[in-house]
């Protein structure tokens, strides 16, 4: 077992039947998944509401019950992955391009609880690239804003080299920062940027987050 399969099947601990829960995007969520359709096969009954595409298509395969963010007006728990993750459980989220969605299931939700392998815990945000959801119309004006400030960003590409589109149909930049040294000023100055939709900064957002290891063991980190 690696370190992102025990975190995902520890994440089931959190589950309780009868409760509607925010399906995350990405590989760690993956397990969580795999590991929940086994329990709705056995007649676990839950309603799943999804982050992104792939998760609902996910979902449709293991034949995990679905509902539509519009059609539920609370969500008791959401697990999600992270691509960062700080002492203080701030996040860098948005590498698999669901970063608008994640973060409207998020504000819903109840309770929030991440799921990652240990090698995305770090004491400072930034290593990873952080994404920039933007709306394709005049995106390159975006760019040079955010160019100017030092931010250097590079436009998401698909496989095939074309423009990556979100599931809401935007674009992404990914700001290479290589450091975040203030992640609440950064999230507000983003905030205020014509033409960003959103920013893959998750601050406040999640109580806890489980952080499973190569030898399959899962620390909890919880909100101080």
């Amino acid at each position: 077992m690696n370190g992102k399969e025990a975190a995902g099947k520890k994440a089931l601990e959190e589950i309780q039947e009868g409760m509607t829960i925010g399906l995350g995007t990405g590989s760690t969520v993956y397990f969580f998944l795999k590991a929940l359709a086994e329990k709705v096969a056995a007649g676990f009954k839950i309603t799943g509401v999804a982050t992104s595409q792939q998760t609902i298509e996910l979902a449709k395969k293991w034949n995990i019950p679905m509902r539509a963010l519009n059609e539920v007006t609370t969500i008791d728990v959401t697990i999600d992955g992270a691509d960062e993750v700080d002492p203080d459980l701030t996040g860098i989220k948005g590498g698999g391009g669901a970063l608008l969605y994640e973060k409207m299931v998020a504000k819903v939700s109840t309770r929030r609880v991440w799921i990652v392998d240990s090698s995305k815990k770090v004491e400072q945000l930034g290593a990873f690239p952080l994404p920039v959801e933007v709306i394709p119309f005049g995106w390159k004006h975006v760019e040079a804003a955010l160019s100017e400030k030092g931010y250097l960003p590079k436009l998401r590409r698909d496989s095939e080299g074309h423009p990556y589109v979100t599931d809401a149909h935007h674009y992404i930049l990914d700001l290479h920062l290589h450091s975040i040294a203030d992640p609440v000023l950064l999230a507000i100055e983003l905030d205020h940027l014509t033409g960003v939709v959103e920013h893959g900064l998750f601050i406040g957002i999640t109580e806890k987050v489980l952080v499973g290891y190569p030898d399959g063991h899962v620390e909890t980190m919880v909100k101080h």
